[in-house]
């Protein structure tokens, strides 16, 4: 009981008449940008790990001495 040839062309031929034409191909390209920016964010993501690994081991590195460089401040409040 699956949908026929038919069935599917009068499905689009209602969406056609119900959104337009401008409004499909706006809706289109926005679902491709969001693909795409996917995409681009996936790749980013597999490269950043090893680029992550270099600040926390610089951190790590400088942490003694920033702790003889801390400051005791008492915050004052506004009324």
């Amino acid at each position: 009981m699956g949908l026929s040839t038919t069935h599917l062309i009068i499905f689009l031929v209602i969406i056609v008449v119900i959104f337009g034409t401008k409004k499909l191909r706006n809706i289109g390209s926005d679902i491709g940008g969001a693909v795409k920016g996917f995409k681009d964010g996936m790749k980013d993501g597999s490269e950043k790990p090893a680029d992550a690994a270099a600040p926390a081991q610089q951190v790590a590195a400088n942490a003694p001495t920033a702790a003889k460089e801390t400051i005791d401040v008492e915050a004052k409040s506004k009324h």
